[in-house]
């Protein structure tokens, strides 16, 4: 007989839903959107003069959104509480002269975005989705959502080179997909076919930022369902936590103390840099005009600034069990254990002594265990948002996340209950 899960999964339930309707940044952040909504929050147009009223507030930018919630009565000064993340994941992307092909296939030729384990996505029936941006300037998100393009292996017939020296993948010549077959490569084809998908008239495309996915499923995994099993965890699994925390703090009866912000940004897997990206203005802008719209100075912007604090939420590494020598001896971080705090005292991570007390007292109040992550001295570390986002805007910030295993992998695996956790702690968080 099958134990029961140790919390509710209906959390888990719903974040499986969530990666499954968000294949690029753009369907992210439009459906944390569309969730916000149903919680009273409303879109701010950046080209508008912002006014001081309390309520939720978000902005669109891309594949990025900040939301925020101004309690009743908030002075210019109140400081901010933000749960940062981001949106975007490894993948193939869409080049921009996409139709290629050779001996009798058609092909879509693809650029490598971030750090994604290649193997990962061979022989696997992919999906294509992003947004298309029309001759009138106006953008449509588009998501071909079933079996379209498939990166095929080499038969070890014809390489026997593998079983010896493991499969070695040229990301120009071997990550090409397929998707059809004819002598004759047409220009315009793929974007005419998601034209016609999306219901746009012929030749409306003039631009594009599209990706593949995978088309299978989020599943729970495991004897006792107690793994989940999806695509995009890192990062959607914190951008969901963060909205459902926001969500939370804003539907409650109690006004927080502070101004609960949510700060999905995109571009995270390529350094950051863009101006949808954590090292770019929108977050600080944002904030920014939050105190003037109240009525707020450069003294009070100070202010809110020095009292706010960051939790900079992101996938980590649990303990691998075919490869525990490339953790550190004394550091195991387990799936269904909780969060973890990152710590690197090269500043990676962007944690210290008081961002740990800050996340202990968060997972305290929700009731939440929690454990720590440092990486072994002999590897290099990983990083994130955290420090750009502490050294760009002079607050504090604290890295924290959820353990899973095949990070980069277009599917990764966590604990079914972790997600559950760290919501709770983020909630807890947001309302201090």
């Amino acid at each position: 007989m099958t134990e029961p899960a140790r919390f509710d999964r209906g959390h888990t339930d719903d974040l499986m839903t969530f990666l499954a309707a968000s294949p690029s940044p753009y369907h992210a952040v439009a459906n944390a959107a569309e969730r916000l909504e149903k919680a009273g929050f409303r879109q701010v147009a950046e080209t508008d003069a912002w006014d001081g009223t309390s309520g939720g507030k978000y902005v669109l930018r891309g594949g990025a959104i900040v939301a925020w919630y101004v309690p009743e009565g908030a002075a210019p000064h109140t400081p901010f509480r933000i749960v940062g993340a981001h949106t975007d994941s490894p993948n193939l992307r869409v080049k921009p002269l996409p139709d290629s092909g050779a001996h009798g296939w058609r092909q879509v030729a693809v650029e490598i975005y971030g750090g994604p384990l290649l193997n990962s996505w061979l022989d696997r029936d992919l999906g294509i989705a992003g947004r298309l941006t029309l001759r009138d300037g106006s953008t449509r998100l588009v998501n071909v959502d079933r079996p379209l393009l498939r990166v095929p292996q080499l038969a070890i017939h014809l390489d026997r080179s593998v079983t010896a020296d493991g499969l070695k993948l040229d990301k120009q010549r071997h990550m090409q997909p397929v998707w059809g077959l004819g002598r004759d490569v047409r220009d315009g084809d793929l974007i005419a076919f998601l034209e016609e998908t999306a219901g746009i008239p012929a030749g409306e495309v003039t631009g594009w930022d599209l990706m593949t996915h995978s088309v299978e499923p989020p599943a729970y995994l495991g004897r006792d369902h107690e793994l989940l099993a999806g695509p995009r965890m890192d990062n959607l699994l914190s951008v969901h936590a963060g909205t459902a925390a926001l969500a939370a703090v804003a539907s409650s009866s109690s006004q927080p103390a502070s101004i609960p912000v949510l700060a999905a940004f995109d571009h995270e897997e390529n350094g950051s840099q863009s101006d949808t990206g954590a090292d770019g203005p929108l977050l600080g802008t944002v904030l920014e005009r939050s105190v003037y719209a109240r009525g707020g100075s450069f003294e009070d912007r100070a202010r809110a600034f020095a009292g706010t604090v960051c939790l900079s939420s992101d996938t980590g590494h649990a303990v691998h069990p075919n490869y525990a020598e490339r953790h550190d001896p004394t550091h195991h971080p387990r799936v269904n254990g909780g969060p973890i705090l990152k710590v690197n005292v090269n500043n990676r991570y962007a944690t210290d002594g008081s961002g740990r007390a800050e996340f202990t007292a968060a997972c305290e109040a929700a009731d939440v265990p929690f454990q720590s992550f440092v990486s072994n001295n002999s590897m290099p570390c990983g990083t994130t948002i955290g420090p750009i986002t502490a050294a760009r805007h002079g607050i504090k910030t604290v890295d924290i996340g959820v353990a899973i295993l095949s990070m980069h992998s277009v599917r990764e695996l966590c604990g079914a209950d972790d997600p559950f956790l760290l919501a709770g702690a983020l909630t807890a968080f947001l309302e201090r």
